[in-house]
């Protein structure tokens, strides 16, 4: 049995949710909260970081050897493909939205609305917010350019950047910070990816006293 240890908020747990969901495979969830992880997941990785994937007693920890894993061991239905610089590329943008999206955007937005909120019982620094917000709309305007040459993020196929910034636009949807009508190439873009079956289950993920926006269940906003 599969077993991914995550959270709702985390942008690398659900980017291996999809990449999981895309490769068909099945598998269960165990919440973990990441600001009062348990003994068991601090075993597993010292670290103290989520997604954590367990399979067979086989114990994976760090988003990317768990990416790099699935495609090595499920590749029937590669999300890295292509010639040696047409992965480069795929795994330039998801390092993009790895790094510079989430200490530029998702650091800003979800960490204070959330992170905050639950671990320390603190209110969001406004400073942060509208940094993050800002930032935001500096991050679609390169996905607009990037979606000017082709239908997908690194090409004319769905593949890893597609599901890895998907992973962390969608939080940022959920708290209703996407001014989606500015973006309007992005905007179709996240609507053809929502409406994959991969994305089904994490429109259904729910935070504890936070509705999600309009936008997040709706698959032809």
């Amino acid at each position: 049995m599969v077993l991914l240890i995550h959270h709702t908020t985390s942008p690398y747990a659900r980017k291996i949710r999809l990449q999981m969901g895309e490769k068909k495979m099945l598998f269960v969830l165990k919440s973990e909260e990441p600001w009062n992880l348990s003994s068991d997941v601090k075993r597993l990785n010292p670290a103290g970081e989520l997604p954590i994937y367990l399979n067979d007693g086989s114990v994976i920890v760090g988003h990317y050897a768990i990416c790099e894993y699935l495609e090595e061991n499920l590749r029937d239905v590669p999300l890295i493909f292509g010639t040696p610089e047409q992965k480069a590329e795929i795994r330039r943008m998801m390092d993009w939205f790895d790094t510079k999206f989430y200490r530029e955007v998702y650091r800003n937005i979800v960490l204070e609305k959330i992170y905050k909120r639950f671990a320390y019982a603190k209110a969001p620094d406004s400073v942060a917010l509208k940094a993050g917000i800002n930032n935001l709309g500096y991050h679609f305007e390169y996905i607009e350019w990037l979606l000017e040459k082709h239908a997908y993020l690194a090409g004319e196929e769905i593949t890893m950047a597609d599901l890895t910034a998907a992973a962390h636009i969608s939080i940022i949807d959920y708290l209703g910070d996407v001014p989606w009508n500015e973006f309007p190439l992005t905007k179709l873009w996240y609507s053809k990816l929502k409406s994959r079956p991969s994305f089904k289950d994490l429109l259904k993920d729910t935070i504890p006293g936070i509705l999600p926006s309009r936008n997040y269940t709706n698959l032809d906003f």
